[in-house]
Parts: structure tokens; sequence; C-alpha cells
């Protein structure tokens, strides 16, 4: 079957999939475009729905599934990418819960609250899957990990994370219970040197909004600690932040 009008009830479908936050998350379903990102999700076990193809631009390997061709006129409304490798798969989300997270005994956690850029959510994803950060938690989302632009910008490193999803109470709920030792990164004066802090037990450290940092509700709830900066800046961006801050958690567990 060869799709050639922008009309047809699939293009429409996959165009709201990648446009509607609301629709992605009702229908169950979110896109994947390029070849490595397919492969990524395939790898670690991500439930294919349907490949969208076209041949004039694919030149990797026919995925095991449900294919379906579209032209090329059809492929490039579809693609949300500037450079595009002519596949596009459908895929089930999955439960992201913090039921279904079980730590491990030093695990190392990442907390984002109410991260609004998909951008900085997908660098923070390819970070934390890059300095073997166990999970990461976002409560009160304004943006959803199943974003295409989250997608991008983590080229694929969402597929090989453990995220999930949570709002301040519950979050602190599960925290206290699984005894993770709570950092904030908090703009007081009560913030003391990242690398003075001890992240070899069980570590969760939280960030909060790209404007204005963690809420007051989490004010008091750990030890609340800073990026020590020798400029005249007195914030990074929340991406940088983080990943500078695994790469100390990585550091710490490599030398103990």
């Amino acid at each position: 079957m060869l799709i050639e009008s922008l009309h047809n009830e699939k293009v429409k479908n996959l165009t709201r999939l990648i446009t509607d936050n609301r629709f992605r998350k009702k229908s169950g379903f979110f896109v994947v475009e390029g070849q490595q990102e397919n492969e990524r999700a395939l790898t670690f076990g991500y439930q294919s729905e349907e490949f969208f193809i076209c041949e004039s631009i694919y030149e990797g390997d026919s995925p095991k599934g449900k294919i379906t061709l579209v032209s090329g006129k059809v492929y490039e409304k579809l693609a949300y990418r500037g450079s595009s490798e002519g596949i596009i798969g459908v895929y089930h989300t999955k439960n992201t819960g913090l039921d279904q997270f079980k730590p491990k005994e030093n695990a190392a956690i990442i907390i984002l609250e109410s991260v609004e850029k998909p951008g900085n959510l997908g660098a923070i994803l390819r970070s934390c899957e890059a300095f073997g950060i166990d999970a990461i938690i976002v409560t009160d989302p304004k943006t959803d990990f199943y974003n295409p632009n989250v997608i991008r910008s983590s080229v694929g490193c969402l597929f090989g994370m453990n995220f999930f999803q949570s709002d301040n109470v519950k979050l602190l709920e599960f925290l206290k219970s699984n005894h993770f030792k709570i950092f904030t990164t908090l703009m007081d004066e009560s913030a003391e040197d990242l690398y003075k802090k001890n992240f070899t037990e069980r570590t969760a450290l939280l960030f909060g909004t790209e404007h204005s940092g963690l809420s007051h509700f989490w004010v008091g709830k750990g030890e609340n600690t800073l990026i020590p900066m020798a400029g005249s800046i007195d914030s990074l961006n929340i991406s940088n932040a983080v990943a500078i801050s695994c790469y100390e958690i990585l550091r710490q567990k490599l030398q103990r």
C-alpha cells in the first residue's frame, strides 16, 4: 500500500500524534522518526504498531512489523526533523507510574520539577544515560517524555532510560519510603558545594523549572547544594547543570 494523499486518515492521525500532546496521551501511542531512534526503540523492547517508510529516502533494513509506504510529498509533510531518513515508527507508550520503579541499593536518580522545554528534557536524558543515572522522574510535567522533540534531542536515549512521572507529594513519600538521600538545588544561602556532597548511596538530586527553580514545596526537604562557579553568571541552563551533576555522581561511584 502506498499513501500519496495528505488527506489520508492515517496521515491525519500521525500528524496529531506528532503535534498534539493530549491526543498522544489519550491514544497510548507515540511517534519515532529516524533510523537510529527506531532501532533503539526496538532494541529496548518498545512495542511497534506500524512503520511508515518513504522508499526514495530510506536506506536501512526493513523493520519487523506492519509497514505502510508513503510518497515523498506525504513524508515531507509528516517529517518534523530538519534532516530525515525516511522512516517513522508508531509505538505503544509504557506505564510511567512510580509503582513501576524498583530502585537498586545505590541508585542515583535525577528529578525535574515542572520541566517545560522538550529540548532540555531530551538533553538531560542524554546526559543521564551517558553517566549511568538509574532513572529520571518528572513531577508536575509541562511536557511529556514522548514529545517528538524530546526523542530527537535525546537521540533516542529515552528508550534506554527508566523514566517516570509523579506529583511532588507522592514523590516525596516514595523517596522517604525507599530511603533516598535528597539533595535540592534551591538558590539560597543554605546551598553548599556540590563537590563536598556524598552521592555514593541512594541519591535523589532535584532541579526546578528553567525560569524559577524548585518550588517552595522542596524547601527544607533535603540537603541544599550548588555548582560552584568562578564567573559573574550565577546560574546555568538546566541541561548543563544536570550534566555536571551527573558526572560528579559517576566520578564518586567510580572512585568508591
